[in-house]
């Protein structure tokens, strides 16, 4: 039986904070993870642009709600406000290159815009945390490049000592 882990989702969106643009991405999100039975959605917010804002929610997540796996949607891109990523890192204990560049990798075959993307992803205590872009299609398409591999990986992050090799 597949074990059960814990997930945030945090919108980061000048737009949505302020009401006058629907957040679709996180929900889809949400659901995405809910039909896999793996994980257990916790925690959802949304925040302005902020770099000191999702550095504060980031860390509070991972180190006082210990929650398994944080997806960030938006914020990932080249616009002066798009602080993602920076925030991101700068919380970090450890990078996964790997996950991003899946990730832009099947964008790729959809979008030249895919190398816009500046996503990070990584582990700070024994927290999963990866950026993910805003649009909604951006979400999904992302999001289902890498969620097989989230639960082996959260589960080695946690120490599990099973065989990565089938």
């Amino acid at each position: 039986m597949e074990k059960s882990y814990t997930c945030g989702i945090l919108t980061v969106s000048d737009k949505g904070a302020d009401g006058t643009r629907e957040d679709t991405s996180g929900p889809a999100l949400a659901d995405m993870l809910a039909s896999r039975n793996t994980f257990q959605v916790v925690k959802r917010a949304i925040i302005a642009d902020e770099k000191e804002k999702i550095k504060k929610i980031l860390g509070q997540w991972s180190d006082r709600e210990c929650i398994d796996l944080i997806l960030t949607t938006g914020g990932t891109g080249v616009s002066p406000r798009d602080v993602t990523p920076e925030a991101t890192r700068e919380i970090l204990e450890k990078e996964i290159p790997g996950i991003c560049e899946a990730m832009r990798r099947t964008s790729l075959d959809r979008t030249p815009h895919a190398i816009l993307s500046r996503a990070a992803a990584g582990i700070r205590k024994s927290t999963l945390i990866i950026n993910l872009p805003g649009s909604l299609q951006g979400a999904r398409e992302n999001l289902a490049s890498i969620l097989e591999a989230l639960p082996h990986a959260i589960y080695k992050i946690k120490g599990g000592s099973a065989d990565c090799g089938k």
